[in-house]
C-alpha cells in the first residue's frame, strides 16, 4: 500500500495546469516587435484601403 500526500498531489496537478495554459499563451501572445508591427502595418494599410472606396453622402 503506497501512501500519497494529497497536498503535493494537488499542488502538482495546478502546476501542471498553469503550464499547459502558459505554454498555450505563448503561442498566442509570444510575438517578436517586428511580427506586431507588421501585423498593425497590414491592418493599417486594409483600413485605408476601404477608406478611399467609400462613397460619399452628399444629398
Amino acid at each position: 500500500m503506497s501512501l500519497i500526500n494529497l497536498n503535493k498531489a494537488r499542488k502538482a496537478k495546478t502546476r501542471a495546469l498553469k503550464k499547459a495554459r502558459a505554454d498555450t499563451n505563448a503561442v498566442s501572445f509570444g510575438r517578436t516587435k517586428a511580427e506586431k508591427q507588421r501585423t498593425q502595418t497590414e491592418n493599417d494599410r486594409a483600413l485605408r484601403k476601404i477608406d478611399a472606396h467609400k462613397r460619399d453622402e452628399s444629398p
